[in-house]
Parts: C-alpha cells; sequence; structure tokens
C-alpha cells in the first residue's frame, strides 16, 4: 500500500459541541483533508508546538518525552497513521537509536505532537484517505478551518475539554487592544494556561 504524506493544515473547535476539537491534516499532493478528534489536552500541545512564539515556562509532556528521547540518543523519524477502526486512527511512531529502528504504538494525538517535536513527517495509507479523505468547502483560516463538514465530524467527540473555556465565544478577545492581549498572552502563558493562550495568539494574529 502506497503511503500518503500530511500536512498539518490547523485545529478546528466545534461551535455547535462543546470541547470538540478536530486536528486537519492537509494531503500534500492533493486538496482532501483528514480531520481526527482530538482532546483538549492535546489540541493545546500541538497548537503550543505549532505556535512557535508561546514558550511554555515549564515542559508540556510532550516536551518532556522529547528531552527523555534525546538523552538517551532516540529519534522519531516519522508517524504513519497506520489504521483506521469505527472511526478511531492507529499510529505508529517510527524511531531510531543507534542505527536500529523501532516501531511504538501511539494515539495519533500523541503522535503528531511528537512529530511536531522532532520535525518528523506525518504520513498515512492511501486507502484510509479514500477512506476518511474530505473536501472542505471553505476555510475560516490557518488555525481554525471550520466548517459543517468538520463540525459534522465532531458531532460524536470521544473527548471533552473544559466546560468554562469552551462557553466562550469566538469573539471573547476582539473588544480587547493589541497590548491587551500581548499582556493576556503573557498571563496565559505564565498561568500555564495554553488553550487560552493559543485563542489570545490566534487573535493577535487576525489583527
Amino acid at each position: 500500500m502506497s503511503l500518503v504524506k500530511l500536512s498539518i493544515k490547523g485545529i478546528s473547535y466545534s461551535q455547535t459541541q462543546n470541547g470538540a476539537y478536530a486536528l486537519i491534516l492537509n494531503e500534500v499532493d492533493g486538496e482532501r483533508k483528514l480531520p481526527i478528534v482530538i482532546g483538549a489536552f492535546e489540541a493545546q500541545s500541538i497548537a503550543i508546538a505549532l505556535e512557535k512564539e508561546i514558550k511554555p515556562p515549564r515542559p508540556l509532556t510532550h516536551d518532556l518525552f522529547k528531552n527523555f528521547a534525546e538523552r538517551f540518543d532516540i529519534v522519531v523519524k516519522q508517524v504513519i497513521i497506520h489504521k483506521l477502526v469505527d472511526g478511531v486512527f492507529y499510529s505508529s511512531l517510527i524511531c531510531e537509536r543507534d542505527k536500529i529502528e523501532e516501531i511504538i504504538d501511539a494515539r495519533t494525538s500523541d503522535a503528531i505532537a511528537l512529530a511536531l517535536r522532532f520535525s518528523a513527517p506525518i504520513f498515512t495509507y492511501k486507502n484510509i484517505l479514500d477512506k476518511a479523505g474530505i473536501y472542505l468547502k471553505s476555510n475560516t483560516g490557518e488555525n481554525d478551518p471550520g466548517s459543517q463538514e468538520i463540525d459534522d465530524v465532531l458531532s460524536n467527540p470521544e473527548t471533552f475539554g473544559h466546560e468554562e473555556e469552551t462557553n466562550q465565544s469566538g469573539d471573547v478577545y476582539a473588544k480587547h487592544s493589541l497590548q491587551e492581549l500581548n499582556d493576556l498572552l503573557d498571563q496565559a502563558v505564565s498561568q500555564e494556561d495554553y488553550e487560552k493562550a493559543a485563542k489570545i495568539r490566534d487573535e493577535i494574529s487576525r489583527r
């Protein structure tokens, strides 16, 4: 079976399903998108890795894994989303140490969070993309590729986030000035509230 390379398009938050996030992967040499339902923590960790300007004061779990792996000369070479069963994606980390390759089973959200930190490519098999890939009619932005198709994917989310955050509207930060947003961003990072920090950063980027 042939492998298809994927890139990360962004993370979508459902406006109708509280706490539901979808990681949107893009077919590198095509137009199809692969939406994967992920939890709030994993969405936060991936968003932090995508947003280079947000530096956590302490390492997140995936940062710790990377630091641990590097200390013992282990490198994640690539991630392969190799199976789809009942709407659940299964992935493998292809790792290398002393020129010996090992394959480690991982949740797809964890695998991609690590792939970002190791700058490792992400692949899936063509038959998985044929089965689960979709064409989005419209996108609202790199960090929020929302559409009716994504809300349909999120209609039965497997994981949920924090209610106090998910009840906030998408334009909650629109009334703040840029200076106020930067102050709020610094405060959110210092409090290790990275989900909030990512939303503030999105608003700053839109400005």
